[in-house]
């Protein structure tokens, strides 16, 4: 289909609600999210390598004895704004307690987001889903680089609302360690 065709059937304004929608009829896998302000992203689908990543940091928690249904993968996060709320999709996200069943789950419980690096996804992640996050109040977000030592940094949330880098380290050296040690 042409971007022209896309243009025509787009709405003038994409709700939280279309995004869901978009979400459950692409048969690819894509990845639509919105920001607070209605920007519309689009990424394509995980490829294993992310996927062996993702697995690798959610049995690492699990098997720490975090529970299962507090630990998740790419559920969709509400993010309030000033214009209206948007919808990110983390790779991983860990929970407090369990969330409501929900397309687009509140961050009031969120302990932590992971987002993991693809080729393309640069800026979304290391520039804008960082402010975004901050602004959210969510406690800590940790990004995790597909350089050959898979370098995780973790960054935690400050009292004047931004993310400050606590650690950086090889995913190697993060998963020797306990969770208890990195997340409140």
């Amino acid at each position: 289909m042409s971007a022209e065709a896309v243009g025509m059937h787009m709405p003038a304004v994409v709700t939280l609600d279309d995004v869901a929608a978009m979400n459950a009829a692409d048969p690819n896998g894509h990845r639509y999210e919105t920001s607070p302000e209605g920007v519309l992203s689009v990424m394509p689908p995980p490829d294993s390598e992310h996927a062996m990543i993702a697995s690798r940091l959610f049995a690492w928690l699990i098997m720490a004895g975090w529970p299962a249904e507090q630990v998740l993968q790419a559920v969709g996060v509400r993010i309030p704004g000033r214009d209206g709320d948007g919808g990110r999709i983390p790779d991983v996200s860990v929970w407090r307690k369990p969330p409501p069943r929900s397309v687009w789950s509140a961050v009031a419980d969120l302990a932590l987001v992971v987002e993991i690096v693809s080729p393309g996804s640069e800026a979304m992640d290391l520039m804008t889903k960082v402010r975004e996050y901050a602004l959210a109040g969510i406690p800590q977000y940790w990004v995790i680089d597909r350089d050959g030592a898979q370098t995780v940094t973790l960054h935690r949330l400050t009292a004047d609302g931004t993310y400050e880098e606590k650690a950086r380290m090889p995913m190697a050296w993060l998963l020797q360690t306990s969770p208890s040690d990195h997340i409140d």
